[in-house]
């Protein structure tokens, strides 16, 4: 035996014998370079076998009546991965063409899926169906639970709030047995320009006092000159007092404010009987709309929204639908600007009162900042019934719906253009025509009474839509707009509003307040 040591270790080692014919050196030699490689081969390779003969016999157990007769000619061939996507694909499309009765009881989990199919040893076309099924039902469930949450946020948006309902006890508290919530509004050195038309008018119907303070006080706050502004309030007679009492107690000290209640007013006996007709006919459409409604009405998203605004308490709202006798409301009154109370002014208003209507009756927004081409709100073949011959013959369905909620009335037009009796006129003619010209709600026969007598105003004077769900009015569109509105269910006072927008209202909201506090009305 021989070694052969060099200066950096063994390097080889050579075994002889002296009975072993002559051999050379090179066939007796293992070397490391030789080795390495061989073993990382063979530790690729061999997982891969393992999982390809694993995957083959696993298959060939349903696939083949003989393992071995299986693997004999799928080891090396790739036929058997399309052999496999056909026969998947024909399963899919029978699946797709069955039907699924998504009330019989059956898989509900993909862990309960793999079970079956493990146990049972089904073929792919079984697995198709049955996945179907699973997937079937369980989007049957999610849709369920949308339209259960949509109904929720509704019903959650119908009620009043239990702050609110406390500040109105405590306000009406106050007008009782404190003489300053009783003192005239307005005082009266300042009662002639409640009629004065070189003031600014503008005019609140609601029955909401902390909406209509916020309303109050950013007008004020952004307004250029707060001297010249009158605002007109009008609500019921339950909301009067704390109304009067709020704003007595919290007068505004460069503007007028004057609250006045439906009680009294002095209507002649032809006006009452009119607004008697008018609750009645949207009582009589309300019902019948709810008569037929049917539960698949309510099947996808963008349809049941619709039908539960319809069915809104506000649409039947006596402030809302009211505004049509504004004229009557504001006999000495030739312009104003109407504020819904859900809005907030965010930058000065005050040229809307020098705006031309170009003899037009009402100055609106009809197209959206998003363009011209776009509406702002709603087309006109979301309110109406354009099956009905009447409405198709005399409306285009596809005009865009003009905003409500910030718009300028020339009422001396208004009088002359006799859109009060027009507004009357079709409601009669929707009594008539079986009450399904439209959709229950105070716009639709307003659209038709203005028809022909709106004045487009630029977009960014009113943008709306803050209370629909998921508003995607962009930053500094918001930021631009003079009057933003809170339209929909979402009111930036309730629970359900959206936090992302809800501080533009919130910080309007007189939190220093008494009542403010012990109400808890910011939370």
């Amino acid at each position: 035996m021989k070694f052969y040591i060099s200066t950096t270790g063994i390097k080889r080692l050579t075994i002889s014998s002296a009975g072993a014919s002559k051999a050379s050196p090179a066939t007796r030699r293992i070397s490391g370079r030789t080795v390495l490689p061989l073993v990382l081969v063979l530790a690729l390779i061999l997982p891969f076998l393992f999982v390809r003969i694993a995957f083959i016999v696993l298959e060939s157990a349903t696939a083949c009546s003989s393992t071995l007769d299986c693997i004999g000619w799928r080891f090396f061939s790739g036929s058997d991965e399309s052999m496999l996507r056909e026969e998947l694909t024909r399963a899919l499309l029978e699946a797709k063409d069955g039907k699924v009765d998504n009330n019989e009881k059956g898989i509900e989990s993909f862990n309960q899926l793999v079970q079956e199919m493990t146990l049972k040893q089904q073929d792919v076309k079984a697995f198709a169906f049955k996945t179907k099924a699973m997937l079937s039902r369980m989007e049957h469930k999610v849709q369920s639970a949308r339209q259960r949450e949509s109904i929720y946020w509704h019903l959650a948006s119908h009620g009043v709030p239990k702050s609110l309902h406390c500040l109105c006890l405590k306000l009406a508290e106050e007008y009782a047995v404190n003489a300053m919530a009783r003192s005239r509004l307005p005082p009266p050195e300042y009662v002639s320009r409640l009629s004065d038309p070189s003031f600014h008018h503008l005019v609140l119907l609601t029955d909401n006092v902390l909406a209509a303070s916020v309303v109050i006080s950013s007008t004020v706050e952004k307004s250029a000159n707060p001297e010249k502004l009158i605002f007109h309030i009008v609500t019921d007679k339950k909301t009067y007092t704390p109304m009067h009492a709020w704003f007595a107690i919290h007068s505004i000290q460069s503007a007028v404010v004057e609250v006045k209640g439906l009680h009294q007013y002095e209507w002649s006996q032809e006006v009452n009987v009119a607004v008697k007709e008018m609750l009645e006919i949207h009582r009589l459409i309300w019902g019948q709309y709810y008569k037929n409604l049917k539960e698949e009405d309510f099947e996808y998203d963008g349809e049941h929204k619709r039908f539960l605004e319809a069915l809104s308490p506000s649409c039947l709202s006596l402030m809302n639908l009211l505004r049509i006798y504004i004229p009557e409301l504001f006999p000495d009154l030739n312009k104003i600007v109407f504020l819904d109370d859900d809005i907030v002014v965010q930058h000065d208003i005050s040229s809307l009162w020098e705006l031309d209507l170009n003899g037009n009756v009402v100055g609106a927004v009809v197209n959206s900042w998003d363009g011209d081409n776009c509406c702002p709100g709603r087309k006109y073949k979301d309110y109406f019934n354009f099956s009905h011959p009447i409405i198709s013959s005399n409306f285009d369905h596809n005009r865009c719906a003009w905003l409500y909620g910030m718009n300028v009335y020339d009422l001396e037009a208004w009088r002359r253009a006799n859109i009060t009796e027009t507004y009357h006129h079709w409601l009669k003619l929707s009594q008539e025509s079986g009450l399904t010209l439209w959709r229950p709600g105070i716009i639709p026969p307003a659209l038709i009474a203005f028809e022909g007598h709106v004045h487009h105003i630029d977009p960014l004077w009113h943008v709306a839509g803050l209370g629909s769900r998921s508003p995607e009015v962009p930053r500094d569109i918001l930021e631009a707009a003079s009057v933003i509105h809170f339209s929909g269910p979402a009111k930036p006072w309730l629970e359900i509003g959206f936090p992302e927008v809800r501080g533009l209202w919130n910080k309007h909201v007189n939190s220093s307040n008494k009542f403010v506090r012990k109400c808890r009305i910011m939370g």
